[in-house]
C-alpha cells in the first residue's frame, strides 16, 4: 500500500483561500510595519492608495442612487418610509448629543490645552456658522445632474428618496417595471464593487504605511495627550453602541464587529465616510445580512447627518483650544455647543478632510483663537481615521437596530431571505 504525498500549497494559493477581510488586515499590518520601518520614504506608495479612493468614490454616487432607490420601491407604502426615518433619525440625534458629551468630557478631563502657549496669529476668514434654515436648504438640489457630477451625497439622497416616493404612487404594473430595473442597476453596481474590492488591501495596505511614515513621529509629540483624548473618547463611544446594540438586538458585539471589520480597514485608511460607504453597502448586504429595505436608505442617511466621530473631534477641539486661551465656559454655555456642534457635525461633507474645516469654523463661533485649531490639522488624520470609523460604526449600528425592529413589517421574501442565510455563510 502506497503512501499518497499531498502536494502542500503554495504560499499564493494560502493567500487566495483568505476572505477579504483578512487579506485587507494583512496588508494593513504590513504597511504599518513599512511605515514605521522606511518612515517619510513610505509616501512613495500613496499613489496606490489615493487610486483605490478615487475607485471608490467613482462607484459611491450611482451605488447610493440605485440602492437607495431599489430599497424604497421595495417597500409597501410610504408610511413605511416615514417610520424608518422616524427610527434611524431619531437614534442618530440621541447618538450624536451623546458623541459631542463624551468629547467634551474626555477633553475637560485630560486639559491637553492647560500650559499651550499661543504665539501665531492665524487668518480667520474660514466661513461662518450656517443656520439650520441654510442647512436644509442645501439638502435640496437645485440641478440634479450638478448634485450627481460634484458629489453632493445628501443632494443626491433627497432626489432618490423624492424619485423613490414617486415610484410608490405608480400603478401596480410600471411600478414593478422600475422596481426591476432599479434592482438591476443596484446589483451591477455591487458587482463593480467587488472589482474594486479586490484591489483593496493593495490599498489599504499603501494608505497605511504612507500615513504611519508620514505621521508616526507625532504620536509622541507635544500634542500626544490630545490625540489619545481624543482616541479614548472614541473608544468609549464604540462601547455605546456594543450597549445599544446588545439591549436593541441582542446581538453579540463581538460578532458584530468580527462580521464588519473590513468596513473599518477601509474608514481608518480612507478617512472618507462616503468612499467607505461603498463597504458598508456591501457589508451589510454579504456580510451582516440585513434586509436592503433598511440598510439602502439609512445608511446612505448616516453618511450625510450622523457624524459622531466628528462631533467627538469638534467638542475635542473647540475644549482644547479653549483650555489654551485660558477660556472657561459656563453651563449654558455648554448646552449652545451641544446645539452648534449638532449642526455643524452634518456639514463635514463625507471626505478626507472635511471636518477639520468645520472645526475651524466651529472655533470661531465661539470668538477663540484659530491657532490651536491650525495646529491640529497637522495632525488631523491621526484623528480621522477614528473619527471616520465612529462615524460609519454608528450607521450600522444603528441600521442593525432598525432593522431588528423591523422585523414583523419587513416583506415575506425579504424575510426569508435574510433569516434563511447562516452566519457561517459569512
Amino acid at each position: 500500500m502506497s503512501d499518497v504525498v499531498q502536494e502542500r500549497p503554495s504560499l499564493i494559493q494560502r493567500y487566495s483561500r483568505l476572505s477579504l477581510g483578512v487579506k485587507i488586515l494583512l496588508f494593513m499590518v504590513l504597511g504599518v510595519i513599512g511605515g514605521m520601518i522606511f518612515g517619510e520614504r513610505a509616501t512613495i506608495v500613496q499613489p496606490l492608495g489615493d487610486l483605490f479612493i478615487r475607485l471608490l468614490m467613482m462607484a459611491a454616487i450611482p451605488l447610493v442612487f440605485f440602492n437607495l432607490l431599489a430599497g424604497l420601491t421595495s417597500l409597501s407604502d410610504v408610511g413605511t418610509l416615514g417610520r424608518l426615518g422616524g427610527k434611524i433619525i431619531g437614534y442618530y440625534l440621541c447618538t450624536t448629543v451623546i458623541a459631542l458629551a463624551v468629547g467634551m468630557t474626555m477633553t475637560g478631563f485630560l486639559k491637553p490645552g492647560t500650559g499651550v502657549q499661543l504665539t501665531e496669529e492665524v487668518d480667520a476668514s474660514f466661513g461662518q456658522v450656517p443656520s439650520v434654515v441654510e442647512v436644509l436648504l442645501n439638502l435640496v438640489p437645485d440641478n440634479v445632474v450638478q448634485a450627481f457630477s460634484s458629489g453632493q451625497v445628501s443632494q443626491v439622497v433627497v432626489f432618490a428618496i423624492l424619485l423613490g416616493i414617486a415610484t410608490l404612487f405608480l400603478p401596480d404594473e410600471k411600478r414593478q417595471m422600475l422596481q426591476t430595473a432599479y434592482d438591476a442597476l443596484a446589483e451591477l453596481l455591487r458587482k463593480l464593487v467587488d472589482l474594486v474590492l479586490r484591489f483593496g488591501p493593495i490599498g489599504i495596505g499603501a494608505l497605511a504605511a504612507s500615513t504611519v511614515g508620514r505621521y508616526g513621529a507625532q504620536l509622541f509629540g507635544p500634542l500626544a495627550l490630545f490625540i489619545g483624548g481624543v482616541w479614548a473618547a472614541q473608544a468609549i463611544m464604540v462601547v455605546v453602541y456594543m450597549i445599544l446594540l446588545l439591549t436593541f438586538t441582542r446581538q453579540s458585539p463581538i460578532d458584530f464587529l468580527r462580521r464588519s471589520g473590513p468596513v473599518y480597514a477601509t474608514t481608518a485608511a480612507t478617512c472618507s465616510s462616503l468612499a467607505s460607504l461603498v463597504v458598508a453597502l456591501d457589508v451589510a448586504e454579504t456580510r451582516l445580512r440585513l434586509p436592503r429595505s433598511v440598510y439602502s436608505f439609512t445608511l446612505p442617511l448616516g453618511a450625510q447627518i450622523n457624524k459622531d466621530g466628528t462631533a467627538i473631534m469638534l467638542a475635542s477641539v473647540l475644549l482644547f483650544t479653549a483650555q489654551a486661551a485660558g477660556v472657561e465656559f459656563s453651563l449654558a454655555s455648554q448646552v449652545t455647543i451641544l446645539l452648534v456642534g449638532l449642526v455643524l457635525s452634518e456639514g463635514s461633507g463625507g471626505i478626507p478632510g472635511g471636518g477639520l474645516v468645520i472645526a475651524l469654523i466651529f472655533v470661531q463661533a465661539f470668538h477663540l483663537p484659530l491657532e490651536i485649531a491650525a495646529i491640529v490639522g497637522g495632525i488631523y488624520r491621526l484623528i480621522d481615521m477614528g473619527s471616520t470609523t465612529i462615524n460609519v460604526m454608528g450607521d450600522l449600528v444603528g441600521t442593525s437596530i432598525v432593522a431588528h425592529s423591523e422585523r414583523g413589517r419587513i416583506s415575506t421574501q425579504e424575510m426569508s431571505e435574510w433569516q434563511g442565510r447562516s452566519v457561517g455563510e459569512i
